[in-house]
């Protein structure tokens, strides 16, 4: 039987200052409907869409894991990303008053504390799995990884550093709930003193002090003391946990890290996802109309991009200013009706059903209900959207989906769609 969806009981909050930034953070865990994945959202910008930690919304960065560009990033959210993964909780929105979360005691420990008082609710849906069916292997700069089909997820760790304290250090642990929570949870962040002058010149750890990190110096730790002998590899192993959290699902794969780092571990990440889509074969207009009764001037869809099936699509619209609808809505300033990109997304969520029956000609998709309905930017004439459709649940003939569409990454469309799959 399927595991159901877990999210937290109540909201459980926590603050600080954040490492990098050096800003103070209220940071709140609050439930997110089933399906919806694991998201930001800023409380200091009223009306700014919800943010989710997905692995193509990561920035390749130094010494952090960083999601979205500019104004808009989310910076060092590794800790509790791992915390809420590590935990096994699917469904989660972390709500926070600035760029970056607080880094506490350093480690991910009081983000599972903050989970725990939260309290676990299981909700609709069945959990979603990213699973390897071989074996692959990523390099990224000096960070290795090989990663293998497994039941479970399984870290096992190498870490190497010309100091007295750390030197070479390996590990493995299968990284469950209750084994994250008391073996990797509480390892702390760490850092040395010959690179503090050159990475505060750079804008980073503004936030960081003998309190919330491990810091070395040539000998020995400049305060306090270890937790584990190998606290530093734990770490690293947390640090792990924290961005395979950006699969948007939980990952099942031994994985073998030798020197890993956040960069390595992203791309890591990607490549999975990229493996995992067996059918990923673009559809042109030609094989859409074979699919979908819709024509012109209603067919709405122009390319499928990328497909699991019944599990994800992703399609595009191109709006040019021949579309009719552009001659009378608003002239002047012509705008794409809303309900035409919904009509859009749901064409692109019908080519999802249709597209995995071996007998689409002899079936046709009728959409029941439209929830949480967001739009957040007006579409013009040259945009393209682009429609990525989730599927919430499937029970019998009728399938929940959660939908975004998305101009230039920027989202102009958010909403959930129920719809039955009928004969003609």
């Amino acid at each position: 039987m399927s595991a159901r969806r877990r999210t937290v009981a109540q909201r459980s909050e926590v603050e600080g200052v954040g490492l990098h930034l050096g800003t103070p953070c209220h940071l709140a865990f609050a439930a997110a409907p089933p399906g919806a994945g694991i998201g930001f959202r800023r409380t200091d910008r009223p009306g700014s869409a919800r943010i989710p930690a997905l692995a193509d919304r990561a920035v390749l960065t130094e010494r952090r894991t960083q999601i979205g560009e500019g104004d808009d990033a989310l910076h060092t959210v590794e800790h509790v990303l791992a915390a809420v993964s590590g935990t096994g909780l699917d469904d989660v929105t972390i709500e926070m008053d600035a760029a970056e979360p607080p880094i506490l005691d350093g480690s991910a420990a009081p983000f599972v504390a903050a989970l725990a008082r939260a309290g676990v609710q299981e909700q609709a849906g069945e959990v979603e799995y990213l699973d390897l069916d071989r074996p692959m292997r990523v390099t990224e700069g000096e960070a290795t990884y090989e990663a293998h089909p497994a039941d479970g997820l399984q870290l096992e760790v190498t870490i190497e550093f010309p100091h007295p304290l750390i030197g070479r250090q390996h590990g493995a642990w299968a990284v469950t709930p209750g084994a994250f929570v008391t073996e990797l949870a509480p390892a702390r962040t760490f850092g040395f003193v010959h690179e503090v002058e050159a990475l505060r010149a750079k804008g980073l750890i503004r936030g960081a002090t003998t309190t919330n990190a491990l810091v070395l110096d040539g000998t020995g730790l400049v305060a306090g003391s270890l937790r584990w002998p190998d606290e530093f590899l734990r770490h690293k192993a947390l640090d792990c946990v924290g961005d395979l959290a950006l699969a948007g699902r939980r990952v099942r794969a031994r994985i073998v890290a030798h020197k890993p780092s956040h960069r390595g571990t992203v791309s890591l990440v990607r490549a999975m996802l990229h493996n995992a889509r067996k059918e990923s074969r673009v559809m042109d207009i030609d094989d859409i109309i074979k699919v979908l009764p819709h024509r012109y001037p209603f067919l709405l869809v122009d390319r499928i991009l990328e497909i699991e099936p019944n599990k994800r699509i992703v399609g595009i619209k191109n709006c040019t200013i021949n579309e009719p609808f552009f001659q009378g809505h608003f002239p002047g300033h012509p705008i794409m009706p809303g309900v035409l990109i919904v009509e859009a997304m749901a064409q692109v969520g019908g080519m999802l059903l249709l597209g995995s029956l071996e007998s689409p000609d002899d079936k046709v998709v009728y959409f029941m209900s439209l929830d949480n309905v967001k739009f957040r930017r007006p579409v013009k004439p040259g945009d393209q959207i682009r429609f990525e459709m989730n599927v919430i649940q499937i029970r019998g003939t009728v399938c929940r989906m959660r939908g975004e569409g998305r101009v230039e990454n920027e989202v102009v469309v958010e909403a959930e769609l129920a719809a039955m799959v009928r004969d003609r």
